[in-house]
């Protein structure tokens, strides 16, 4: 009997063993052992070095005729690799930023947060967690009634205040308003989720009707000697930018058993939940949106023609072809197209915009110096380069593709407008899933291309 209990706690042991050396095999990856900016800057750093050897041996192979596909796999993997660095570095400079905020080590400190929002705040989540609960609900109307006598003195006072985040509740339908809060952290980590708001103007209104008068061609004006005659100079072109709305929810789940856990961080795992979940949904609607209930993505306007600015449409975007039906450029001569067909008081604040596979490909691309045009970012807080320029990474812009603009280069500061409507209100649903809770937050969010002549877009296409 000894024996066979010592063969089987073996054969458990050799099992462990085995599944612990291949846990150890799999964190021989770089890229989750990361823990400094600086560490991330050398990795990607050795990481582009060996690239461009390992590229610089499939253009020799090319030249000789001989097969690349152990080199292409092997880029492909770097790609991967490098990509994940990236990724690693932004995370660790989002960590850094948000420790270097005052009261970021305090757990029960919010900055900015007045005692009655935090008391209000404080009262919702107890809430969230048994609505049924006719003591929390009275709790959460009481502080909601203090926090809007705070507010409401505060604009007697002439204090600027939220005035349209409403902190009463409208019925089991209507739901609460979110914390003040918890509103800024989802809008702040929905920035840090979706790469076009980081780079957009964003507008806070406080009606769908908002609209922008953009001045087209600018006043004209001649030159005159001092007593000579004034003529009368044409007066500016004004255009209207009126963002389309819709609105943008999520809706996390949490089993009831969860929620009634004291353990359980209801605050840290909505904000996290919703932000990712409308992060996403806005990151397509600002690339590709129709402006049917959501938002018109700068792709989805007038189709784009090759029309110089001085004689375009407002409205409309200008293309580059890639000289290619259905590839990419053979030539890096394209991308200088791009650029200086932009005028310059945009480039100075211009950037690409693609999709990670389209920029695997912008790696490759040498210049007449034999000096590669994609440079890494080697400075903590900066985006990698291509010809001098910042990219930005959206994972929705399209691939490419016969017709496809799978690149928009330009300054989306000038280019691209979001308009975010003020308050999120959140509904709690404990009906239509049985054990399940769910928790339907919802905001209106508009967007619109701004000026056309800020962003100029490359065309998969041979003219």
């Amino acid at each position: 009997m000894k024996k066979t209990l010592l063969a089987v706690m073996a054969v458990h042991m050799a099992a462990f063993q085995a599944k612990a050396s291949a846990a150890a095999f799999y964190e021989k990856r770089e890229d989750p052992s990361i823990k400094s900016v600086a560490e991330a800057l050398d990795k990607i750093a050795t990481a582009f070095d060996e690239y461009k050897q390992t590229n610089d041996a499939r253009l020799e192979a090319v030249k000789k005729g001989q097969s690349t596909e152990a080199f292409e796999a092997k880029l492909a993997r770097m790609d991967e690799h490098i990509d994940a660095i990236n990724e690693a570095k932004s995370r660790l400079e989002k960590v850094e930023t948000k420790l270097a905020r005052p009261g970021a080590l305090d757990g029960d400190r919010k900055e900015g947060e007045s005692k009655e929002a935090a008391e209000y705040r404080g009262a919702f989540l107890s809430w969230a967690r048994n609505p049924g609960d006719p003591e929390r609900r009275t709790a959460l109307q009481q502080r909601a009634k203090a926090l809007r006598q705070v507010e409401s003195k505060a604009d007697q006072d002439g204090f600027e205040t939220r005035s349209t985040q409403t902190v009463t509740s409208t019925g089991s339908a209507g739901g609460f308003a979110l914390p003040e809060i918890i509103e800024r952290q989802i809008a702040r980590l929905s920035v840090d989720i979706s790469p076009i708001r980081q780079i957009s103007t964003v507008r806070t209104v406080g009606s769908p009707d908002y609209k922008e008068l953009f001045d087209v061609n600018g006043a004209a004006f001649e030159w005159v000697a001092e007593a000579g005659t004034r003529s009368q100079t044409n007066t500016p072109d004004l255009a209207e930018v009126a963002p389309t709305f819709g609105m943008a929810s999520a809706k996390p789940q949490a089993s009831e058993e969860s929620l009634d856990d004291l353990f359980f961080d209801v605050e840290n795992w909505l904000v996290s939940s919703a932000a990712e979940a409308i992060a996403q949904g806005e990151g397509v609607a600002f690339v590709s949106g129709n402006g049917t209930n959501k938002p018109t993505g700068f792709l989805a306007g007038p189709t784009p023609v090759t029309t110089v600015d001085a004689s375009r449409a407002f409205g409309t975007l200008q293309y580059i072809a890639s000289g290619q039906a259905a590839a990419m450029p053979t030539s890096a001569d394209i991308f200088y197209d791009v650029i200086y067909s932009l005028r310059a008081r945009y480039r100075n604040n211009a950037r690409w915009v693609t999709n990670k596979l389209v920029l695997a490909a912008m790696r490759k691309y040498k210049d007449s110096q034999n000096q590669y045009l994609w440079q890494p970012s080697l400075v903590a807080g900066e985006p990698a380069t291509f010809l001098g320029y910042g990219i930005t990474e959206a994972e929705d812009m399209p691939a490419v593709g016969a017709g496809a603009f799978p690149i928009a280069f330009g300054d989306f500061k000038e280019g691209y407008l979001i308009a975010d409507r003020v308050g999120m209100r959140m509904t709690r649903d404990e009906i239509t899933t049985p054990g399940f809770v769910k928790f339907y937050v919802r905001k209106r969010v508009g967007g619109k291309l701004r000026n056309t002549q800020a962003i100029k877009l490359l065309k998969i296409a041979a003219s």
